[in-house]
């Protein structure tokens, strides 16, 4: 037996023995980074930049075009589409309670919220455009982002990339989700979760599922900001859900670190607001939570669950279903008209 399907095992079992007593509410306040503080300056700047489409090669994609706020901070696609009609690669991870990610994209390329926001304006399928100084280079021809740039940051050169990518951060740091069905439960109060979601929550511990979805935001321990939480999927890669849902094409966190060790690991996901987020996995293959639920059970610990023990299980994972902060469309700088030549 190897051992990351020995550790998988173990952690299986502890979780279902000694899980009880270790729920974590959500924090209503999401932690930021000494050097970027979330002040209401910031957090209206980057507010506009993430629903901007400016700076993007072709002045049609934004943040917002993948992470829709509006409702489960996704765009429901299996992946992506980007500039000039591209399919990505990997499904659109929610940017809901994405600050509480243990690192950023699937395979944790970027440790930080700051790191990630500047990977899709230069990736070539995503914004296109042709590196970092040609997109911010869109937001100082922009003039009216200026007054923003000096209430974030104080006067000066302050239209930077480093800025813009904190601005955004500290926009994305505000979109948390408490006070879900869960929260309520494990804090005692009223109104908490139905019969079948606590029965649901206890199959979800018995089952092992714990074993990787932990922790207040359902996606691992609380790590030093940066340090991914990794594991690998599927572990039962002989499974006929693998073949069918092809889960194992995406090499996954190797592309990154060119290890053989990491092939197909990955960070673990959230599973907060799962009902509103389909289709699910790395590839978006599988349309349904309930099918999600066979197809975890199955691959990572190689069980089998009754019909009944799906239904609890997904009756408790819309138990994670948070109550949503009120979003509205920000008012843009005005374009140049020689802005997108």
């Amino acid at each position: 037996m190897n051992r990351v399907l020995f550790a998988v095992i173990l952690s299986a079992l502890i979780s279902s023995t000694a899980y009880a007593g270790r729920w974590e509410a959500l924090p209503e306040v999401a932690p930021a980074p000494e050097d970027n503080p979330t002040t209401e300056a910031r957090v209206a700047l980057g507010k506009m930049l993430f629903f901007d489409p400016r700076f993007s090669s072709t002045g049609t994609v934004s943040c917002f075009s993948c992470h829709n706020v509006m409702e489960g901070g996704d765009d429901h696609r299996p992946t992506s589409i980007g500039v000039h009609g591209q399919a990505g690669g990997r499904n659109a991870p929610t940017v809901w309670n994405a600050a509480f990610n243990s690192a950023q994209f699937w395979d944790g390329r970027a440790p930080t919220l700051e790191e990630q926001a500047k990977g899709p304006p230069v990736n070539p399928i995503e914004m296109g455009m042709q590196d970092l100084d040609a997109a911010i280079s869109r937001v100082k021809a922009i003039p009216g982002y200026k007054p923003y740039f000096d209430a974030a940051f104080g006067p000066g050169d302050n239209i930077t990339i480093d800025n813009a990518a904190k601005a955004v951060s500290a926009y994305e740091r505000t979109l948390i989700t408490p006070n879900s069905p869960y929260d309520r439960h494990v804090m005692g109060k009223q109104h908490g979760m139905t019969e079948q979601q606590v029965r649901g929550m206890e199959t979800f511990a018995n089952t092992g599922c714990t074993a990787c979805h932990s922790g207040a935001n359902f996606n691992g321990p609380t790590l030093p900001m940066g340090q991914g939480f990794f594991q690998k999927f599927p572990t039962f890669a002989d499974k006929l859900h693998v073949k069918k849902y092809k889960l194992t094409d995406d090499p996954g966190r190797m592309q990154v670190t060119e290890q053989q060790a990491d092939r197909n690991m990955w960070r673990v996901p959230t599973l907060r607001n799962l009902v509103d987020t389909a289709p699910y996995m790395h590839n978006g293959e599988v349309k349904t939570l309930d099918e999600a639920v066979r197809v975890m059970a199955k691959t990572q610990l190689d069980k089998d669950l009754s019909e009944g023990e799906v239904a609890d299980i997904v009756a408790f994972l819309e138990a994670l279903r948070g109550t949503y902060p009120e979003q509205s469309m920000p008012r843009l700088p005005p374009t140049p008209g020689d802005l997108l030549k």
